[in-house]
C-alpha cells in the first residue's frame, strides 16, 4: 500500500543533535532562570526534580496531560504556586533556551525531505515526544529551519496524555486523523522511542546519522538510512 502519510520525530531526527549534550547543556540553564527570579532552591536538586517531573509524563496514564503530570509533580520542589513557576519556565523557552542550538546540528536535508514528501501530497506530522511546551517546541521547529506550517500536528505537552515509547501516543494521533497505519510511515532515530508505533503497525524508518539506542534493543526496523538516504527513499515514493 502506498505510503500517504509521514510521522517524523524531532529532536535526533529532523533536528539533529545527541540528546544527552543537548540536555547537560540547557538543564543548567533553566534552573539558573529560576535563581535568576530569586528563587530559594538547590539548583542540582532542582534539576532532579525536573528529571522526575520528566518521568511523571512518561508514566502518564491517560488521565491528564503531560503538562499537568509534569508540574503537579515539580510544584512538590519549588515554593511558588505552579502559575509562577510555569511562567518562570514558559519565559525561559522563549529567550534562553535558545542558547541550546550550539548544540544542535541543523541540515538544510530535513527540510528538503519535508518539502519533497507535501509536494507528493504526502502529509507530514510532527511526532515529536509531547516533553517540551508549545513555545520550547516551535523554538527547536525554528532552530531545525523548518515550517511548523507544514505539519498536520505538532505534539506538545499542553495536549497529549502519553508520551514515547508508550504505543498508546502514537494510536492517539492515528485515531485522531483516522490514520490507516499500513498507509503510515514513521521517520525517528530512538530505537526505544520511536520504533513502539510498530507495534500499531506503522513501519519505521530509522535515521542512522544520530541513532540513539540506550538500552541495546534489537534493531528491527522496516528501513534504515542517512538522512541523505531518507531524501532518496522519499524521492523514489510514488504520489498520492
Amino acid at each position: 500500500m502506498a505510503i500517504k502519510h509521514i510521522l517524523f520525530d524531532l529532536d535526533g531526527t529532523l533536528l539533529p543533535m545527541v540528546q544527552d549534550e543537548f540536555v547537560r547543556f540547557y538543564m543548567p540553564l533553566l534552573a539558573k532562570a529560576y535563581l535568576k527570579e530569586g528563587v530559594e532552591m538547590d539548583p542540582k536538586g532542582f534539576i532532579g526534580a525536573v528529571w522526575k517531573g520528566y518521568e511523571a509524563m512518561v508514566k502518564n496514564d491517560g488521565s491528564r496531560t503531560n503538562r499537568e503530570a509534569f508540574w503537579s509533580y515539580i510544584d512538590e520542589f519549588l515554593p511558588l504556586s505552579v502559575e509562577e513557576s510555569e511562567a518562570i519556565a514558559d519565559a525561559f523557552y522563549e529567550n534562553e533556551f535558545n542558547q541550546a542550538k550550539c548544540t544542535t546540528q541543523p541540515t538544510p536535508l530535513s527540510d528538503m525531505v519535508i518539502k519533497e514528501a507535501k509536494k507528493k501530497g504526502i502529509e507530514v506530522y510532527l511526532a515529536t515526544n509531547p516533553i517540551f511546551p508549545r513555545c520550547a517546541t516551535m523554538n527547536r521547529i525554528d532552530w531545525a529551519g523548518l515550517d511548523p506550517e507544514d505539519f498536520k500536528i505538532i505534539t506538545t505537552y499542553e495536549d497529549h496524555v502519553y508520551c514515547k515509547p508508550n504505543p498508546e501516543y502514537f494510536r492517539q494521533i492515528l485515531e485522531q486523523f483516522e490514520l490507516d497505519p499500513s498507509e503510515c510511515l514513521m521517520v525517528g532515530n530512538d530505537v526505544e522511542e520511536d520504533l513502539a508505533i510498530r507495534a500499531l503497525g506503522v513501519p519505521v524508518f530509522l535515521i542512522t546519522d544520530t541513532m540513539e539506542n540506550k538500552k541495546n534493543l534489537p534493531i528491527d526496523s522496516e528501513y534504515q538510512g542517512s538522512m541523505e538516504e531518507l531524501l532518496e527513499f522519499v524521492k523514489e515514493l510514488p504520489e498520492v
